[in-house]
């Protein structure tokens, strides 16, 4: 549930970096002098050219999560941590840069002699930052999808180990129980059955009796 969350996560980062690369982040003025002002506008595919490459980094993050587990599922968290930082680098830094007009013009082909004025437009820096903290989200949770299937993993290897050592030492344990078992039946009829000497024997034989006959318990004993 948590890798699921994670791949959705990652799903509406890509979609919001691809319209911010469609939004317009820069508008450049310019002047010749020789006609009307002209308006270049500045996408944000133009202004961040990385924006769509991140966008199908995490498409195929999501993707790739459906099949690993373990280490590569932390390696790919880690990876997506660093392009959430990355994305909102690229958001922030719109904001932060103190003139835009200079880059503007160089991104729009147009000379600085002739650039009269520039314009932000935040809408597409600020879906960008969304999609960073959605990517840093996601991170988070393959991470934690991957500790939580590491621990699963140990926990049934030893369960499965001890279910291998109760098979085959049971039996074993059984067999000594049923040997010592047969031990002490044997050590109580030894008791009960009482050793007759050679004396004995020589002079049963010299009355007519049978040494090996015992005499019969009453058949009352014990009502």
């Amino acid at each position: 549930m948590t890798t699921r969350i994670a791949q959705l996560l990652l799903v509406v980062a890509a979609g919001a970096l691809w319209a911010a690369s469609r939004m317009p982040w820069v508008v450049i003025r310019s002047f010749d002098g020789l006609g009307p002002s002209t308006e270049v506008t500045l996408s944000g595919a133009t202004w961040s050219t990385a924006l769509l490459p991140l966008a199908l980094l995490m498409l195929a993050t999501a993707v790739a999560a459906l099949a690993v587990r373990g280490w590569p599922l932390r390696v790919l968290a880690a990876l997506m941590a660093l392009a959430s930082f990355a994305v909102g680098y690229l958001g922030v830094s719109l904001w932060r840069l103190p003139d835009v007009a200079v880059r503007g013009a160089d991104l729009a082909h147009v000379s600085l002699v002739s650039l009269v004025g520039s314009e932000r437009r935040y809408w597409g820096a600020g879906v960008t930052v969304a999609a960073a903290a959605c990517t840093l989200v996601a991170a988070v949770l393959l991470m934690r999808s991957a500790s939580t299937s590491r621990t699963s993993g140990t926990s049934g290897t030893s369960g499965s180990n001890r279910l291998a050592t109760t098979k085959y030492v049971a039996p074993a344990a059984r067999r000594s129980i049923a040997r010592g078992d047969d031990a002490d039946q044997a050590k109580t009829a030894t008791a009960e059955t009482p050793q007759m000497s050679e004396r004995m024997i020589w002079d049963a034989l010299d009355e007519g009796r049978d040494p090996t006959d015992r005499p019969r318990e009453s058949d009352t004993e014990g009502r």
